[in-house]
């Protein structure tokens, strides 16, 4: 299980966590909405932290257009995310990333912002990918990685996404405690569920549950450099 990090004191109790359990890792970030009422931001105390063996990734960061639609907000928001590329990039850590568009009517631009961004070279996964499948092709073009929860389970909008993504670009996630999957919407998430996960993309990709578990745990070991 991965802890991920939302600011840094939840990055601090991942930390925590994860250095009491086997089996246990965490990421540090700042979250794009907390980021800009942060206004005591310091990227050293997250590259503190970044140095901790059981840390293995930045995030989750990146851009939200959704509840953020205030440009001089969403400008903050692009000065910190690109302060955790820069780190991300020096101490050679995978980056979670966490994009959000604005709400119907003026979507599509957070992902072509965010691909703007990025540099072509970083390794990372598009946490909670609710984009379309051009925007998909975007990051796996990149060689990155997108990750599904239980969203997939619910809103078929995703199914011709997680069809068309390769298997080998795959990562499952809960974003615990929320997004639970079918058929357990309406209770708190938790990792257990992830399950739910693995079942729907073998189902959209009529193969079997065990192929998804496994080529997708490679992936993540891959992604994050774990060590199992």
């Amino acid at each position: 299980m991965i802890c991920v990090g939302t600011d840094l004191e939840t990055s601090k109790q991942g930390v925590e966590l994860a250095q009491k359990h086997e089996g246990m890792w965490a990421t540090a970030g700042l979250h794009p909405n907390d980021a800009i009422y942060d206004l005591g931001f310091k990227i050293y105390e997250f590259e503190e932290l970044l140095k901790e063996p059981k840390v293995i990734g930045v995030g989750e960061v990146g851009l939200d257009y959704y509840r953020t639609p205030e440009e001089k907000d969403q400008k903050k928001q692009k000065e910190v995310f690109e302060q955790f590329i820069d780190l991300a990039q020096k101490i050679k850590k995978p980056i979670v990333l966490h994009f959000r568009d604005s709400p119907k009517g003026s979507s599509g631009r957070v992902h072509k912002d965010a691909l703007g961004i990025l540099p072509k070279d970083i390794a990372g996964v598009s946490h909670s990918f609710t984009g379309n499948l051009n925007e998909a092709k975007g990051y796996i073009n990149r060689g990155m990685y997108l990750g599904f929860n239980g969203i997939i389970t619910f809103a078929r909008q995703y199914d011709e996404v997680v069809k068309y993504v390769p298997l080998e670009n795959i990562l499952l996630e809960t974003d615990a405690p929320y997004l639970t999957p079918e058929p357990y919407r309406g209770q708190r998430n938790e990792p257990l569920y992830v399950k739910e996960v693995a079942k729907k993309v073998a189902e959209l990709k009529n193969i079997s549950v065990e192929e998804v578990v496994e080529q997708t745990t490679k992936n993540v070991i891959k992604l994050f450099n774990i060590n199992i």
